[in-house]
């Protein structure tokens, strides 16, 4: 199927009569994993997002695509066994946007070494035929070759092992592009509102409005056969919908990351420091041209569709970092804060965020919806073919095969090296190429600070359903990460391309300009009130 813009996929649903055999609520990694199993399934796919595809957790991850090495320290093997599993698909259908990424485990006490050593070579023998390398004790010479800015004073050498990296907000976009592909209708900007029922008290009618639509919101109606609940951190929102007397389903905790330049993290290796004061791994990863560190895991209150970081979190890694890394990391060295909130399904009895499983849960609600929750990244996939075999099994659609575990997503082409900013089109940047060549100004860059030039503006405009100044910045391109006062000083440009592009007023100019600039100080480093 070609490309269908959001205004054609809009006019689509005046036309579509027959009830939808799944709408999916949630633009999100789980989200768009479920409407791509379905369409591929041959279903009637519709999804609806509030805001823009992965707006929320899902691009505010590590980038990471891993199994999970501290899971093994809890003893939960299946876990990893099948998060391992999901690396390996993943890469095989998107080796573009998922590559293998070499780590560096450093060892402070001489029987670390081996201690991790034993568990890493268990963690390749789970991968088996899907491992993306093998691990290898380091002496501490051959640790300080791979991390040259790595303090080497209390340094016992270290183990090299191998996971996945990938750009989160890419990926998910190619899930929704595949999953357009396929024959799904997927809409960002469109918040569902109210929901109808049949005789019998299930769920049949999904009403939404269009946040875009000029003057007063569109209003839609819409016939399906069954209702996804994958609005990840936000999920227990539409469960209250259901039913004021629901338990919360999941407890939000909160993962901040800052981004440093390349010279704190130089080379092509990754390091985990294995023991932080409450028992996380945190991750410091070339990410591209820079230095990516995290995380935090802090429970929240509440969640919130922009989450900030607080400066306790911040001064948290950096002071981690400065104990190993020379010369030391200061705040004026940081060129982008944020935070991510990770959805944790409750147990029974738990303090500690760093103790709840990352396992998701699938449940159904007294009106048939169907809630998907947890997981992370790296089980999208697993997650989805969870969700659509048990609809089949509630007989709210027909019993089929799952075909996501080969197959190719958009943009599908084999790759090497590192992830850079022109090979996240994988085979479509030839029309990125064709588009830069075509327009008078198309290879202009948007600052020199950053990689992206004019042409991937218009291109995400036209073929990525870019609606807002923020869409760019933030996850067509990943300026607002890489470096957030200079995408606030090129928001200004961005808005005038895409005006041009869609015949929008100066008004509508100066509001994105004022909307993106309010929303990029919250990832510069706090300033002292």
């Amino acid at each position: 199927m070609s490309h269908q813009s959001r205004s054609q996929q809009l006019l689509n649903l005046h036309t579509h009569q027959e009830p939808w055999d799944v709408v999916i609520i949630g633009g999100g990694a789980t989200g768009l994993g479920v409407a791509l199993d379905a369409s591929s399934r041959g279903l009637k796919t519709l999804l609806i997002e509030r805001s823009d595809f992965t707006k929320g957790t899902s691009s505010r991850s590590t980038k990471l695509v891993h199994g999970g090495v501290r899971y093994l320290r809890q003893g939960q093997v299946s876990l990893v066994l099948e998060a391992l599993k999901e690396r390996g698909l993943l890469k095989a259908n998107a080796p573009h946007l998922v590559r293998p990424l070499r780590f560096i485990l450093p060892a402070f006490k001489w029987w670390e070494r081996y201690f991790y050593t034993i568990g890493l070579k268990l963690y390749d023998l789970l991968a088996r035929s899907l491992s993306f390398g093998k691990s290898i004790m380091l002496n501490k010479a051959e640790v300080i070759k791979e991390l040259s800015t790595l303090d080497a004073q209390r340094l016992r050498g270290g183990v090299m092992y191998y996971d996945g990296q990938m750009d989160d907000a890419r990926l998910g976009l190619a899930l929704a592009k595949t999953a357009s592909r396929e024959g799904a209708t997927v809409l960002n900007y469109c918040e569902a509102i109210r929901f109808a029922y049949d005789e019998k008290g299930q769920v049949n009618q999904v009403s939404f409005k269009d946040h875009l639509a000029s003057h007063t919101a569109q209003e839609y109606t819409v016939q399906t056969r069954s209702v996804v609940n994958a609005t990840g951190v936000f999920v227990d929102e539409l469960r209250l919908l259901e039913d004021q007397q629901q338990k919360p389903l999941i407890k939000p905790s909160q993962g901040a990351h800052l981004v440093l330049p390349k010279s704190f993290l130089p080379g092509d290796s990754g390091i985990i420091f294995p023991e932080t004061a409450d028992g996380r791994v945190l991750f410091a990863i070339p990410w591209f041209d820079r230095a990516l560190v995290g995380t935090t895991d802090h429970f929240k209150d509440q969640p919130e569709s922009e989450p900030i970081p607080l400066e306790s979190e911040l001064n948290e890694i950096l002071c981690l970092l400065q104990e190993h890394v020379t010369p030391a990391p200061q705040k004026e060295d940081v060129l982008s804060v944020f935070a991510g909130l990770r959805p944790l399904v409750i147990p029974d009895k738990s303090q500690h965020s760093a103790a709840i499983s990352r396992e998701h849960t699938v449940m159904f609600g007294q009106s048939g919806i169907c809630h998907v929750t947890g997981g992370k990244w790296t089980t999208y996939r697993k997650m989805a073919e969870d969700v659509l075999d048990a609809l089949a099994q509630h007989k709210l659609i027909p019993h089929s095969i799952c075909k996501t575990k080969e197959l190719p997503l958009v943009g599908w082409q084999k790759e090497e090296g590192n992830i850079n900013h022109i090979s996240i089109y994988g085979a479509e940047r030839a029309l990125v190429n064709q588009l830069a060549q075509d327009m008078s100004e198309g290879q202009h860059k948007l600052h020199p600070r950053l990689p992206y030039i004019y042409a991937e503006v218009i291109y995400a405009v036209r073929m990525e359903w870019a609606m807002t100044v923020e869409d760019i910045l933030s996850r067509r391109t990943r300026a607002l990460l890489l470096d957030a006062q200079a995408s606030i000083e090129c928001a200004p440009k961005v808005a005038q391309l895409m005006a041009q592009e869609l015949e929008y007023d100066q008004k509508w100019i100066d509001e994105q300009i004022k909307q993106y600039t309010q929303l990029a100080q919250g990832y510069l480093w706090p300033k002292q009130a």
